[in-house]
């Protein structure tokens, strides 16, 4: 099949091009830098150097590729990410969720594909119930949510909107999981969570009651070679086994040799204006991934954070 990445050389793009490439599918990849698309040659796939906020490049671009099907893993996250600036850091890539996704499938749309493949984000659901959530759980949106974090989660939902309910399109939305892995913030090889970690910069805060799902970037990229195919919708892509941060935070340390996080109350991280982290730290709610694991067949390679971070850092797992 003839398919399109827009973000070709991001985290995921560089891991799902040799994959789309070794089976067989003639692939084209956008990147905003020239240097990054030709760097794409070497892996097989075609480069192109384009923009999502520009409707107009796109739309010459689908227009002249005409993919059979889309792959949206565009992001505009800050390599150096600080959990106290969240709404600061991420408005840029607000920006490429909501408009960014419209400019896209609408470009899909006029070249004639037929379906669409998106990165999506798990931890959009509502700080209520069980700290697990199915694809069908209700999603943390409304005037209650503190501005920065309604800011991102209503990003994902114009995202999914867009995708998902875009007439002759069959959408797929990925719910990824936090990413982790080679590029990503916490590749202990000068991510920016690795770190802040080592640091002691990211502290372990109240109890440490929220919870994360984790995925590694591979499986990641392998869930989209399955939604290539499998049916359209929504799905969690995370590992086996989501944890809260008073179990996985003080485990990530140690592997990195870094001492153990510091002790914060909430309400002092809340003080200094820092709501998102805190959230994050004692309400935050996992992502189940049966869905996934039952119509996709996605099994992920890295079943927990433990086994990829432990394999990572070429150390034992720890029961």
């Amino acid at each position: 099949m003839k398919i399109f990445i827009a973000g070709a050389t991001g985290v995921v793009g560089r891991r799902l091009v040799p994959l789309l490439v070794s089976a067989g599918h003639d692939v084209v990849g956008m990147s905003r830098s020239a240097e990054r698309a030709a760097e794409l040659e070497s892996a097989g796939a075609r480069g192109v150097v384009g923009d999502i906020l520009d409707p107009r490049r796109l739309r010459e671009l689908l227009t002249d590729v005409r993919p059979e099907i889309i792959v949206h893993q565009v992001t505009d996250v800050p390599k150096a990410l600080d959990p106290g600036r969240t709404q600061e850091q991420f408005a840029a890539n607000v920006l490429v969720r909501s408009v960014g996704t419209r400019n896209l499938v609408q470009a899909a749309r006029d070249a004639g594909a037929r379906r669409i493949v998106a990165q999506s984000y798990a931890h959009i659901y509502a700080p209520t119930g069980g700290w697990i959530k199915i694809e069908s759980d209700e999603l943390d949106a409304g005037d209650h949510v503190p501005e920065g974090r309604r800011r991102n989660v209503a990003a994902v939902i114009a995202l999914e909107r867009a995708v998902l309910a875009s007439p002759g399109i069959e959408g797929v939305a990925l719910r990824y999981g936090a990413l982790y892995g080679p590029g990503t913030a916490y590749d202990p090889a000068g991510g920016s969570i690795a770190g802040l970690v080592r640091r002691r910069h990211y502290p372990l805060v109240g109890g440490g009651t929220g919870w994360t799902s984790f995925v590694h970037v591979d499986d990641a990229a392998a869930a989209v070679m399955l939604a290539l195919d499998g049916p359209a919708g929504v799905y969690n892509i995370t590992d086996d086994r989501p944890a809260p941060a008073s179990e996985w935070l003080p485990y990530y340390a140690a592997l990195l040799g870094a001492p153990p996080p510091r002790h914060v109350p909430a309400f002092a991280v809340r003080a200094l204006g820092r709501e998102h982290f805190a959230f994050r730290a004692t309400q935050q709610r996992a992502a189940d991934n049966r869905k996934a694991r039952s119509q996709l067949g996605f099994a992920p390679a890295y079943r927990t954070w433990r086994d990829g971070w432990s394999r990572e850092l070429a150390v034992p797992v720890a029961a």
